[in-house]
């Protein structure tokens, strides 16, 4: 059986893509449901429940995968093929220690996470509940990361898209089934939560068959591209246990404690938020909860473009470790300009977007929510654009080896964001405003400090100019039209409410795509070369007649 063929790093992340957006729908179907289903009071036992699961989610996911990858690709450009199986055996059972003590702990101290982390004591049935998923999600990890190594993205994608249907459909049918069995709602929470369980065999299963059909390397040895006479006994030659393991918790232990501090730090600063409109702004009770409600609708849309990012992320660290391995420094570099200037074409007219248009935004999606909110999208969207950014260089250094930088990338911008809240947020005039700019200053100093990294510590220098001038100027021209257009259909148009401002921001966004378009184009910010890397692209381009 031949292995199959992988994609190159553009068309893997343009698959990763579509099931970001896939999984964007299914989740937006999930959530509404669920919480009609639960009322508020079940749906806090769920959310909290999920907070404690995001946690150890983020410490066996965010960096053990990483590493499998970028050691199966180094593997595999070397056309070492039972270094490359081996690497994944020895994964597999390490993510299956790892996976099976957090369960454990899920499993047998849901009171004690419930009472004292949570204080929400209502939500022990549900963490308990979560705890097969933990387990289920580190042996799938593995299988992705094998896959992602091989330059291979569809698996990934089918499988996550597997994973969210059979979680949505399984949780929202337990969930209804318990509450009108009347079990009462931490019952029906953990039905719910239960969903990911099942979400998270399916899912697995998938995996298996997947790489026991394409993937039986030791029956049919893969050389990388190489011929089999330039593969020598070293090549052959594979690593015993011990080193494969070191080599995984070398890697993915600096990118997993990063990740993790993050989530904690913005935990941390949640509550800060909350403590300092009261204790120091002055704000009663029901008023902080009002911004900072209004504050986490924001965020919800501040979020969307890093999605729309992380595929790409995903999808360079074994191009770039693969290119690395095989002593390409300047294809290393290429691709990892490419992607820093695609990613750049992708967040910046996202962002700028975001801030130019954020009062109908905010008032045609959340028309009943605090005034504040406008002003704190048009913050975000522009903090949104660093986020992205952030994504991109931390992938870069990780595919290139520098994957402990990236560790004191996010620990300093996350103490940096608490410094910047406790602060602003402390000062009536601003209140909540302080957030948002905390979130601005915390990722801007990041983004600058990822690129000095990259410039002191990589080969190959990125060149700015390069990566920023054409998506930046692209972008303004896209926002001032965007502004200019609304404002004048706001004029025009007789019906000023509702209607009147979701047609006026409609023309605005139509006016916006097509002038963005066609001035990336004109600048060559997305090029011939770029859009042939991706299915049908080089057809695209040449209707388009981009050089």
């Amino acid at each position: 059986m031949s292995k199959v063929k992988g994609q190159n790093y553009m068309h893997g992340a343009a698959i990763l893509t579509v099931g970001v957006v896939i999984m964007k729908i299914l989740g937006f179907i999930y959530k509404i449901p669920l919480g009609n289903i639960l009322g508020d009071e079940g749906f806090s036992m769920f959310t909290s429940a999920y907070n404690i699961y995001y946690v150890f989610f983020t410490l066996a996911t965010a960096g053990l995968p990483v590493a499998l990858s970028r050691l199966v690709a180094e593997a595999d450009a070397n056309g070492r093929a039972k270094q490359e199986e081996k690497t994944f055996r020895v994964a597999l059972l390490t993510f299956f220690v790892i996976g099976t003590v957090f369960a454990l702990i899920l499993y047998l101290f849901p009171n004690w996470l419930a009472d004292n982390y949570l204080e929400n004591p209502d939500a022990a049935p549900s963490i308990r509940a979560m705890a097969p998923s933990i387990l289920l999600v580190c042996l799938v990890s593995a299988y992705r990361g094998y896959c992602q190594g091989n330059g291979n993205m569809l698996p990934t994608t089918v499988d996550e898209v597997l994973e969210v249907l059979f979680k949505v459909i399984s949780g929202l049918i337990l969930a209804a089934v318990i509450m009108n069995m009347g079990l009462g709602l931490p019952a029906a929470s953990a039905g719910a939560i239960f969903g990911v369980s099942i979400g998270s065999v399916v899912s697995l299963g998938y995996m298996i068959i997947y790489k026991r059909r394409n993937y039986d390397v030791l029956s049919a040895p893969y050389t990388g591209g190489r011929a089999p006479n330039d593969i020598s006994e070293d090549d052959e030659k594979v690593d015993d246990a011990l080193t494969i393991v070191r080599k995984i918790l070398t890697i993915g232990i600096p990118i997993a404690f990063g990740a993790c501090i993050m989530a904690l730090l913005n935990s941390v600063d949640s509550k800060l938020c909350m403590n300092r409109l009261q204790t120091a702004a002055g704000f009663s009770y029901v008023e902080a909860k009002v911004l900072y409600g209004v504050y986490g609708k924001a965020q919800t849309l501040f979020n969307l473009p890093a999605a729309f990012i992380t595929p790409l992320t995903i999808s360079i660290v074994p191009a770039i470790s693969s290119a690395i391995a095989r002593g390409r420094k300047a294809e290393a570099m290429k691709t990892a300009e490419d992607s820093m200037r695609i990613s750049s074409a992708i967040a910046l007219p996202m962002g700028v977007g975001l801030a130019v248009l954020s009062y109908p935004i905010m008032n045609i999606l959340y028309p009943n929510s605090n005034e504040a909110g406008p002003g704190l999208l048009s913050i975000m969207g522009i903090a949104s654009f660093f986020v992205c950014l952030v994504l991109m260089e931390n992938a870069i250094l990780q595919a290139s080896g520098k994957e402990k930088l990236t560790m004191i990338t996010l620990i300093s911008g996350g103490l940096i964001k608490i410094a910047v809240n406790w602060f602003l947020v402390a000062q009536r005039p601003i209140n909540i405003y302080g957030a948002p700019v905390g979130t601005l200053v915390s990722y801007l100093f990041m983004a600058v400090l990822d690129f000095v990294f990259m410039c002191a510590t990589l080969q190959e220098k990125p060149r700015a100019l390069k990566v920023f001038a054409g998506p930046m100027a692209a972008s303004l021209l896209m926002g001032a039209s965007a502004w200019a257009i609304y404002g004048l259909a706001g004029r025009f148009i007789s019906d000023g409410g509702y209607f009147g401002m979701l047609l006026s921001m409609a023309l605005a966004i139509a006016v916006a795509v097509l002038v963005y378009a066609v001035s990336v184009i004109a600048m060559r910010v997305i090029t011939k070369e770029d859009m042939s890397l991706i299915p049908g692209g080089a057809k695209v381009a040449k209707l388009l007649h981009m050089r």
